[in-house]
C-alpha cells in the first residue's frame, strides 16, 4: 500500500498541530511510522487520503456502533442542522433524550449532558467530593478516564502510598488526592481504604477496562467493589464511556447487575458527535447546579447536532435490542478464527474479549490488570500491527487499546480479518 498522500499530510500538520495530531494515539507512537489519513468511511469500511480501504476496528474508539455514516444518525443531523447548529438556550431534543437514556439505564434518575467522556469523568469527581464532602479518591492503574489533573497519575512507591503527576502541569498538590488500585484486586482496594478511612469521596473504574487492552472484570469483582464502597459509605463511579449502550442497552451495570452511584458516558451516547454525559440518582444529581451546590457548565453542553446524532443512535440501539447479541457473536466468531491462526503458527496470546470489545495480548499467561498487561510482547505487536495494516485491516495503533466490533462487519468481513491474521503470523 502507498501512503505518499498521508505522508504528505502529516508532515503539513507537524507544522501546526503539536506531534501533527489532536490526539497522542493518532500518531502512531506506540507502533512507529506514519498516521493514515482518514478521508472517508461508510458501514465497515474506512478510506484514507492516497484510496487504500480498510476494515475498521477502531470505530472512531468506539461511538460507530452500527457502522459509519449509519442513515439514520446522518439525516437526524443533517434535518437538525438546517435549523440551527448551536442557540445557548435549552431545547426540546435534551428533554428527549434524557428520556430515553434514563429509561434504557438502570438506577439513574437524572442526567447531565456535556462535550466529552473527559469532562464527563471529571465532572463526576467533582460531584461526588462536593455530595461527599471528602477529597480523595481511588482508581485503577490502566484504567483511563481522559486527561483531566485527577486521572493523570502514576503509581507510588507502595500499595498504599499517594500516585505522583505523571504529566508536567499535573500538580503534587492534586496527585496527593488520588490513590492508585490494582484492578481486579479487591484486596489492594480494601488496603487503600483501610489506610485512609473517612477520606475517600469515590472510586472511579473502567467496569470494563478499554484502556489496557480489552480487560474484563474477574470472580465478582465489580461486586466485591460495590460492598466495599456501601461498607466504607464511599460512592462507586462507572465510566462507562466505552461501555455505555455497547455492551447491553444499560451499559456494563445491566450487563453485571451491578449498581453504580455515578455512571459516565461518552462514544455511543453521542452517535459519533462530541458528546459525553454523566446521571446518577436524584438526591446525588441534585447537588449540581443550578439546584445545588457543585458547579459544572459549558457552552455547548447539549449542542442540537449532538442531541440529534445521539437521539437516532439510541433509539435504533433501543428498538432493536437484538444488535447487542449479534455483537457479541460476531466477536466470539472473531475471537475463534484469530486464537486457531495464532496458535497454528504458534504464537503466545492471551485474547480478552466483552460483548463487542476484544483484544489480543502477545503474552501466554492471563491478562488481568496493568502489570500483567504491559509483560506482553509490544515490538511484535507493532510488526502485527503494520502487518495488519498491509492486509486492508485496521486496528488500534496501540497494544493498549481494545478493539470495537461494529454491527456493520459482515461474516465475510471477519474472515478476511482471520485469513489476514494467518498470513501476518507466518512473518512474526
Amino acid at each position: 500500500m502507498l501512503y505518499q498522500r498521508s505522508s504528505s499530510l502529516f508532515k503539513e500538520a507537524e507544522k501546526v498541530i503539536p506531534g501533527g495530531v489532536n490526539s497522542p494515539v493518532r500518531a502512531f507512537g506506540a507502533v512507529g511510522g506514519t498516521p493514515i489519513f482518514a478521508k472517508s468511511a461508510k458501514g465497515a469500511y474506512i478510506q484514507d487520503e492516497d484510496g487504500n480501504q480498510y476494515i475498521d476496528y477502531i470505530n472512531s474508539w468506539g461511538p460507530m456502533i452500527l457502522g459509519h455514516a449509519f442513515e439514520p444518525v446522518v439525516n437526524a443531523v443533517i434535518e437538525k442542522a438546517k435549523q440551527g447548529t448551536s442557540f445557548g438556550m435549552p431545547t426540546a431534543i435534551e428533554t428527549e433524550i434524557a428520556q430515553l437514556a434514563t429509561s434504557m439505564v438502570p438506577n439513574i434518575d437524572k442526567i447531565r449532558f456535556v462535550n466529552s467522556g473527559t469532562e464527563a469523568c471529571m465532572s463526576a469527581v467533582r460531584l461526588a467530593r462536593g455530595y461527599t464532602k471528602k477529597d480523595k479518591i481511588i482508581k485503577f492503574a490502566g484504567c483511563y478516564h481522559g486527561h483531566s489533573d485527577s486521572f493523570l497519575i502514576a503509581a507510588g512507591s507502595g500499595a498504599i502510598t499517594f500516585g505522583t503527576p505523571n504529566s508536567p502541569g499535573v500538580t503534587q498538590g492534586t496527585a496527593k488526592d488520588t490513590l492508585l488500585a490494582t484492578y481486579n484486586d479487591i484486596v489492594n482496594v480494601r488496603q487503600l481504604l483501610e489506610a485512609n478511612k473517612g477520606e475517600i469521596a469515590c472510586i472511579i473504574i473502567e467496569p470494563v477496562a478499554g484502556n489496557m487492552g480489552c480487560i474484563p472484570p474477574k470472580n465478582d469483582f465489580l461486586k466485591k467493589l460495590r460492598a466495599v464502597c456501601d461498607e466504607h459509605d464511599v460512592l462507586l463511579i462507572f465510566d462507562e464511556v466505552m461501555t455505555g449502550f455497547r455492551l447491553a442497552p444499560g451499559g456494563a451495570q445491566e450487563l453485571y447487575n451491578v449498581d453504580a452511584d455515578i455512571v459516565c458516558f461518552g462514544k455511543v451516547i453521542g452517535g459519533g458527535l462530541p458528546v459525553g454525559a454523566f446521571a446518577a440518582r436524584n438526591d446525588i444529581m441534585d447537588y449540581l447546579a443550578p439546584n445545588g451546590p457543585v458547579y459544572q457548565a459549558g457552552t455547548l453542553s447539549g449542542n442540537p447536532l449532538a442531541m440529534a446524532a445521539g437521539l437516532a443512535m439510541l433509539q435504533h440501539l433501543d428498538k432493536d435490542r437484538t444488535v447487542f447479541t449479534r455483537l457479541a457473536e460476531k466477536t466470539e466468531y472473531l475471537h475463534k478464527g484469530i486464537a486457531t491462526a495464532l496458535q497454528a503458527n504458534n504464537i503466545e496470546h492471551t485474547i480478552n474479549r466483552m460483548g463487542s470489545m476484544i483484544s489480543i495480548h502477545f503474552e501466554a499467561h492471563e491478562v488481568v490488570d496493568f502489570e500483567t498487561a504491559a509483560k506482553a510482547n509490544n515490538e511484535r505487536f507493532k510488526r502485527f500491527f503494520h502487518g495488519m495494516l498491509k492486509e486492508g485491516i485496521y486496528i488500534a495503533p496501540s497494544a493498549f487499546e481494545t478493539w470495537f466490533i461494529s454491527d456493520a462487519l459482515s461474516y465475510e468481513d471477519l474472515d478476511a480479518t482471520i485469513a489476514a491474521v494467518d498470513t501476518v503470523c507466518k512473518t512474526l
